[in-house]
């Protein structure tokens, strides 16, 4: 433990881009690593790519690597080995559910030990959370995370995300956006406190920098009514006004709020548009439908009420954007009224984090591998509820 809080203590005052020197040093003076590579996941989640100031090793696949077992596990890999020398093992690198990446490193067998393994994780832990402040202060490690340029509005789209999954321990939680490299228009948020989970699902009309400049207006609107403790019928008349004295109902957004009891399991919803939402509970799959309210900004002063629903212990909840549901294959069938359902099912022993990639590789192959031409944005939810012991008395 000791020598964890001492890496620990490097780590927090080290300069933002020196992060892997800092750990890669305590790694070789500790377990007498001979190598130590930080790799993080690509935007769109397909490829493990190296973080180095002059990356020279080559990206890996997430699905078809051994870092991307360890990285799709969420445990150590050892890899195997023919003959008597050093052990590589891949960690994962992680803060809170938020798969980051993977740091690979090379040395001894015995430092390979369970109890190196342990050590050596919660290495990985501070580091992720270290990784997290830095990109406050260093674009190393977000440009690392790109296999090719993003679009400005994928910029400025991904930048307003609070992540890519989040766990705790009464729920799960992932989602993806495609094209990752020049999305526009959707976006998901999230919240957490004491007692609550807020969760956005937003899709804003047009196309590129027209479309990003609304749902960052959008986006912010509900955080600052949010954060002003507007209820969620409040939150979305906030943004509503926002939006409307912005573009005088010439642009709107579709969004789904939803607002979690972490101790109940019952849920607020308020739906102001096109996101839609499907159950996976046991082996049964089903829409979820609500009173259809008007987008944000289409009128002045619109009023929004909320819909209640109660979600139960194993219960998997699925949101789509239009993009998603509204695809259709080459004879003309929607993808949201038959496949995605399947889909969801063929899925349901997947972790809740890699659920969206899984549900928009189905999309693709729905479409004959024909581009998309809508953002596509899915969220996934793993809904555990609360036990006694992990209840919180203040918010």
């Amino acid at each position: 433990m000791d020598r964890f809080a001492a890496v620990e203590r490097e780590l927090r005052k080290a300069a933002p881009h020196l992060l892997v020197d800092v750990v890669t040093a305590a790694l070789r003076r500790q377990y007498d690593m001979e190598s130590v590579e930080l790799r993080l996941a690509d935007y769109g989640m397909t490829t493990l790519q190296v973080v180095s100031e002059v990356p020279l090793a080559e990206p890996v696949a997430v699905h078809d690597s051994p870092q991307g077992r360890a990285f799709g596990a969420q445990e150590p890999y050892v890899e195997p080995r023919i003959a008597p020398g050093p052990a590589t093992v891949h960690l994962p690198v992680t803060v809170r559910g938020d798969r980051l990446g993977v740091l690979s490193v090379t040395g001894p067998e015995a430092s390979c030990s369970r109890v190196g393994l342990a050590e050596m994780q919660q290495i990985c832990e501070a580091l992720g959370h270290e990784i997290l402040v830095a990109e406050r202060d260093t674009d190393l490690y977000l440009l690392a995370r790109r296999a090719t340029r993003l679009t400005l509005a994928a910029e400025m789209q991904w930048q307003l995300l609070p992540g890519r999954s989040v766990a705790r321990p009464e729920f799960s939680l992932g989602a993806h956006l495609e094209p990752a490299y020049a999305i526009f228009g959707d976006n998901f948020d999230w919240s957490v406190s004491a007692h609550h989970l807020t969760l956005t699902v937003t899709n804003g009309m047009g196309k590129g920098m027209e479309a990003a400049l609304l749902t960052n207006l959008v986006v912010n609107a509900l955080r600052n009514a949010r954060r002003a403790g507007l209820d969620l019928p409040g939150q979305a008349s906030l943004a509503d006004q926002a939006v409307y004295a912005q573009h005088r109902g010439a642009l709107h957004a579709s969004v789904l709020l939803l607002r979690f009891d972490l101790a109940t399991g019952e849920v607020e919803v308020v739906d102001a548009g096109s996101p839609r939402m499907w159950r996976l509970r046991g082996r049964d799959v089903e829409s979820v439908d609500f009173d259809a309210q008007l987008p944000l900004g289409m009128f002045e002063e619109t009023e929004y009420v909320a819909e209640r629903l109660r979600v139960e212990p194993g219960d998997r909840l699925l949101i789509g954007s239009d993009g998603v549901y509204d695809s259709a294959s080459e004879g003309g069938e929607r993808y949201g009224e038959r496949a995605l359902g399947r889909s969801l099912s063929a899925h349901r022993l997947l972790p809740c984090e890699q659920v969206p990639l899984a549900v928009l590789r189905d999309l693709r192959e729905y479409r004959s591998s024909a581009p998309l031409d809508d953002d596509a944005l899915v969220v996934c939810l793993d809904w555990f509820g609360r036990q006694p012991s992990t209840g919180a008395t203040s918010e």
